[in-house]
């Protein structure tokens, strides 16, 4: 039996465990949608904002319908309500909003959300870090202006290159991966993105390169700036990460995690190893994100 709420955008409960999705909707037969993916604390939904904007720019990329903002946000309360219910609001759990363009044959877009407990991986990837292996990801970083129809920034259901490179990885003994680009050029992780730490200025690569802009670091970029930061998106290879005094992996629901191993390579440890996540933490804990 699951364990999982299934929740549709009327704010209506439907059981997990019954058939809900239609054999040939778009999302199941071609990864033809978007979704975000949200952490849930002390019994509310972090970063809402931030996400349902990223919702849009993803649902304006795949030419779906611009998302109503209010009508999902409604569904979040929802869910998160029903999700602290059951369970209260000590732990954790993990939020997702799917919206695909529906049935195959000219029916109305399919749009529910799902909250779940937390990985088990998270914990471990937020306490001891995370080994990570570079991999090339197939594309030049002046792709994503010459081929719009990549959507190389949008955050679509077509995982299947991601999760294969996890696997990938795993094979060869390590926790995560770093993809890089034809030229060399440090993209992003499967599931989250890439943050260099040099003395008192956070670096991220551009979003412009073919990458997902991630809530989480501007959130974290902001709060950063604010504290006397210095921050800024800028191209990194992986001999710039070597150089950093730390490199972390961050995400909505792992938020920070340090990479300990970049290709074999042992990372230095920094002096204050909760700095960052506790920047992370205060950062997502913003009520106007």
């Amino acid at each position: 039996m699951s364990d999982s709420i299934l929740v549709t955008l009327d704010g209506a409960r439907h059981d997990a465990d019954a058939p809900f999705l239609h054999a040939d909707d778009l999302a199941a037969v071609r990864g033809d949608g978007i979704f975000e993916t949200l952490l849930v604390r002390g019994g509310r939904a972090r970063c809402v904002r931030l996400h349902l904007e990223r919702l849009g720019r993803s649902a304006t990329a795949m030419g779906l319908p611009a998302p109503d903002e209010g009508e999902w946000r409604r569904a979040v309360d929802a869910a998160v309500s029903m999700w602290t219910q059951e369970r209260g609001t000590a732990g954790e759990a993990l939020l997702r909003l799917v919206y695909t363009r529906g049935r195959e044959h000219g029916y109305a877009p399919t749009s529910y959300l799902t909250v779940e407990a937390v990985p088990e991986r998270v914990a471990s990837a937020r306490a001891d870090g995370v080994s990570v292996v570079t991999l090339d990801r197939g594309f030049s970083i002046d792709l994503a202006a010459r081929a719009p129809w990549q959507l190389l920034g949008a955050k679509t259901l077509s995982y299947a290159t991601n999760m294969a490179a996890l696997r990938h990885a795993a094979s060869e003994g390590y926790d995560d991966v770093i993809f890089v680009s034809s030229e060399g050029v440090v993209l992003e992780g499967p599931r989250s993105s890439v943050v260099a730490v040099y003395g008192d200025t956070l670096v991220t690569p551009p979003p412009e390169i073919g990458i997902l802009e991630s809530t989480t670091v501007r959130a974290v970029f902001d709060l950063a700036s604010s504290e006397g930061w210095k921050t800024k998106a800028d191209l990194l290879r992986p001999a710039d990460l070597v150089a950093a005094d730390s490199v972390w992996l961050m995400s909505s629901v792992t938020l920070a995690a340090r990479v300990t191993h970049l290709n074999r390579y042992v990372m230095p440890a920094p002096q204050d190893l909760d700095m960052i996540p506790e920047l992370v933490n205060r950062a997502i804990s913003d009520e106007q994100n």
